[in-house]
């Protein structure tokens, strides 16, 4: 496990990732590029706007073809209001590149607290839908992309999940699930809880299935699922998943997947905010081959991840920090 402790030393190589050629100049092989993925910001409101202005001018630099924000657009504990939502929504126009995004659960799941508000978390993911996704075949960014929604792929069973996006570049598969922390918000003593909770479980399943059983018949060479949660921070403490964690079907059906499928996988995730590169694990805590798994920084550290993706190459990923060194450590 790459602890943040075993990552100092990539410090000074990431500093110089902010000023390096653009992205497409790191290329391999003819199929190469790069993308950036973030999430978890901005947490300190209002002192991270300026921090997350320079990540974007950042990122912007580095001309990926499309960035990846894997949720959380505000702090836990700090106000879910329209206002909050829709400072980051105009903060993301100044991408210059399609910008995708999975909602986190700071924006609606934990909205029910007292200091986020005490809101109700069904109409604040109501909002996000509303505010963040009124276009669901289109990314963000100031220069939107065309995507895939399951909204639209599948409009008999999954019409509410506009969020759950999909979208292809040079032979990898892409796509985002609405997966967020705070266990999937699965609790299974409030009703009105569990039931979103085993709907959206029902629509994200079979966005990964669909996703691996795509990436299969039209011969892709790797797949890259992005959502929020760290899906091994649950409150149980066996040394295997339990089956009442909201993560477990999310676990399997990625294991599933990616037996079926056969070629590289990258799960990309926020939520522990731990710069951090892994094998993805199965529910009995066992590594999934060929299944790697990148949690990005984000709260205090308000820096990204440069990912190389060489479709060509039997390694396929490659990592290296994208740090703002005014943004401070991370």
């Amino acid at each position: 496990m790459l602890k943040r402790t075993l990552l100092g030393a990539l410090a000074a190589l990431a500093v110089a990732v902010a000023a390096a050629p653009p992205a497409q100049a790191q290329a391999r092989g003819p199929n190469a590029f790069d993308f950036v993925a973030f999430g978890d910001m901005p947490y300190a409101i209002p002192g991270d706007y300026p921090k997350l202005e320079r990540l974007i001018a950042a990122i912007n630099r580095q001309q990926p073809p499309f960035t990846v924000f894997v949720g959380d657009i505000k702090g836990g504990s700090t106000p879910c209001t329209d206002a909050a939502m829709q400072k980051v929504y105009d903060m993301w126009t100044a991408f210059e590149g399609p910008l995708m995004y999975s909602i986190g659960d700071n924006e609606w799941t934990d909205c029910h607290r007292p200091k986020a508000g005490g809101y109700d978390p069904l109409e604040r993911l109501a909002k996000v839908r509303e505010m963040f996704f009124a276009h669901p075949e289109m990314s963000l960014g100031g220069h939107p992309m065309p995507v895939e929604s399951e909204a639209k792929v599948f409009p008999d069973k999954f019409a509410t999940y506009v969020e759950n996006q999909r979208w292809s570049k040079n032979g990898v598969l892409f796509a985002t699930v609405h997966i967020p922390g705070s266990n999937n918000d699965f609790e299974a003593f409030n009703p009105k809880t569990a039931m979103e909770y085993f709907q959206r479980n029902a629509a994200n399943i079979a966005w990964i299935d669909d996703t691996f059983a795509r990436a299969k018949a039209s011969g892709a060479k790797a797949v890259v699922l992005a959502w929020q949660a760290a899906v091994y921070d649950i409150r149980q403490g066996e040394p295997e998943m339990p089956r009442a964690s909201g993560f477990y079907q999310t676990v399997e059906a990625v294991a599933r997947g990616a037996k079926a499928f056969g070629h590289p996988v990258l799960v990309i995730h926020g939520d522990n905010h731990e710069f951090e590169v892994n094998r993805f694990l199965d529910t009995k805590m066992k590594p999934i081959p060929m299944v790697t798994r990148l949690e990005v920084m984000g709260a205090s550290a308000v820096h990204a991840v440069r990912v190389s993706v060489d479709p060509d190459s039997p390694g396929v990923w490659g990592f290296t920090p994208l740090i703002v060194p005014e943004n401070g450590a991370y």
